[in-house]
């Protein structure tokens, strides 16, 4: 799933991505980690992965967008 990077504090590793349909949905630094980037940039595009549905939907895998 393709989203856009929201907000992202280096201090905790965790933010936000905004999914196409303009939704906000929080990651952790798990999330983060999981992908191995460094930085994250509001405004970056970025591949996610997503478990669970509804209030038990969270982000597990944050990466950025390639080609």
């Amino acid at each position: 799933m393709q989203a856009t990077a929201y907000t992202y504090d280096e201090t905790t590793r965790a933010g936000s991505v905004l999914l196409d349909d303009g939704t906000p949905l929080p990651f952790d630094a798990a999330a983060f980690d999981a992908g191995g980037l460094l930085l994250l940039r509001p405004g970056q595009r970025v591949r996610i992965e997503v478990t669970g549905e509804g209030v038990d939907r969270r982000i597990v895998l944050v990466t950025l967008q390639t080609l």
